[in-house]
């Protein structure tokens, strides 16, 4: 269905004739309901994420920086709208002046010393007729606003990132407690393999074929290792602390709550990302821009006046007879500037254009972004299901083959097939088991992050 305007923007933007489904389309029936809190990472039951998340909301220098770029938005918003009121100044002077000692017959003098004193105030205020300088300021206020929108998007983007390098530490973890498992595995085999080498059952051959698998899964800790570490160190960086400072105990994915989480309505989308609200509030701006270029086509209005007191004596400057003032109107019609006007003019109206597209595609992407997350959860979650089955079948197989190996009743080439099969599932397992956390926490960012409580009552449209 087409959306009004009034639902989603100011009413004097222009209608951006979005599209906006009734409901996503991997939602389950209930998926309406109890969307996710504002502090959505509890959910995963881990006091360590917890302490990490909220220790990056205070420190995190992305943040940091997103929130040093409100407070000039701010400013550059005050300074806009300073053009609004008049100005007023003051000035004292003490003014001293010789005359020439020459005269036109030629005869010389001490010539005459003067000295003036004055003191004054002079005011100048444009008349904002014509809205120029209420859309110039009512523009800057919206690049505040889109900066603050900026600063969640960032803030939002840095808790995707702390969640996301915490689970790889995890299943780092869980990876490696695998190999090393795995590890003592092939070398019971090996260990088995060797007395059937010693008491001519075997062959040299089974002996290097199952050394092959040992080293094999020596071979693959160190990458894990690395990986382990460069998370941590991900994690550091998030925290805003050196890497040698920060020491994460993490544990395993095993240990973790899976939350459910409903993504709402998609018409609740709009008011919930912040990069939408960013892209509508550069939209905003832009259109006070289009109405302030349409503004210097008209004249502009500038009254002005100065008063005060100015005598040769200073004891007689406050009195009657010093006063002065003077008072101006003037209006300056623009006649002819090369066209200048009237290209900022088409540059404002396209650049509102350029926005209100890219806002389109904010909303549109939006909508995909959270679709992808939803059957990301639904599909990890069925891989997971198949996957540790897998795994209880490749657990009973390896079990069997070893017991037929101490009986001597199996071959090497089964039993080498079987040790690689288990190997690979457990290690695809803690993968799967990653791929579902990812999952669940970009839906958390494709819904914008936790949500505030609903308001009841009528709520004012945006």
């Amino acid at each position: 269905m087409a959306m009004s305007t009034g639902c989603i923007l100011k009413p004097d933007l222009p209608d951006p004739a979005l599209d906006v489904p009734t409901d996503y389309k991997y939602a389950g029936r209930n998926d309406t309901a109890a969307p996710p809190p504002l502090d959505w990472w509890r959910a995963f039951g881990s006091r360590e994420l917890t302490t990490l998340m909220e220790e990056a909301q205070t420190v995190n220098l992305d943040i940091a920086a997103a929130t040093a770029r409100i407070v000039q938005a701010d400013a550059q918003a005050r300074t806009a709208g300073a053009a609004l009121l008049p100005t007023l100044s003051g000035s004292v002077q003490d003014t001293r002046a010789k005359s020439s000692g020459s005269s036109a017959s030629g005869l010389t003098n001490l010539g005459r010393h003067t000295t003036t004193y004055s003191a004054s105030l002079s005011a100048s205020y444009e008349i904002d007729f014509w809205g120029k300088n209420r859309d110039a300021t009512l523009a800057a206020e919206e690049t505040a606003n889109a900066n603050r929108f900026d600063r969640d998007t960032v803030a939002l983007t840095t808790y995707a990132a702390v969640a996301n390098a915490y689970f790889q530490v995890l299943v780092s973890q869980d990876r490696i407690r695998i190999a090393n498992s795995n590890i003592a595995s092939a070398q019971r085999i090996y260990d088995a393999i060797k007395q059937r080498l010693d008491a001519g059952t075997g062959t040299d051959l089974d002996l290097a074929q199952q050394e092959s698998v040992l080293i094999g899964q020596k071979a693959a800790v160190p990458p894990l290792r690395q990986t382990l570490q460069q998370n941590v160190n991900a994690l550091a960086t998030l925290v805003s602390r050196p890497p040698e400072s920060l020491k994460v105990a993490g544990g395993s994915l095993n240990r973790l709550a899976v939350p459910r989480v409903t993504p709402g309505l998609p018409s609740d989308l709009l008011t919930q990302r912040p990069d939408i609200r960013r892209q509508e509030a550069d939209l905003a701006s832009a259109t006070a821009n289009v109405g302030n270029a349409r503004a210097q086509f008209f004249p502009s209005i500038q009254l002005t006046g100065s008063g005060g007191y100015q005598s040769a004596a200073l004891a007689a400057l406050f009195t009657p007879n010093a006063v002065f003032f003077n008072i101006a109107a003037s209006a300056t019609q623009p006649i002819f500037d090369g066209g200048r006007i009237q290209a900022n003019f088409d540059l404002q109206r396209a650049r509102q254009d350029e926005l209100l597209q890219t806002y389109r595609k904010t909303v549109v992407s939006a909508f995909a972004d959270v679709d992808n997350a939803l059957v990301a959860i639904k599909q990890s979650t069925e891989r997971l299901r198949l996957q540790r089955a897998v795994e209880v079948a490749s657990r009973r197989a390896f079990d069997l083959s070893e017991q037929r190996l101490r009986a001597g009743t199996i071959d090497i080439v089964t039993l080498l097939n079987t040790q690689l099969t288990l190997f690979q599932a457990e290690d695809t397992l803690a993968q799967a088991q990653l791929a579902r956390f990812q999952a669940i926490v970009s839906l958390y960012q494709a819904l914008g992050g936790g949500w505030t409580p609903r308001m009841e009552g009528p709520v004012d449209a945006l």
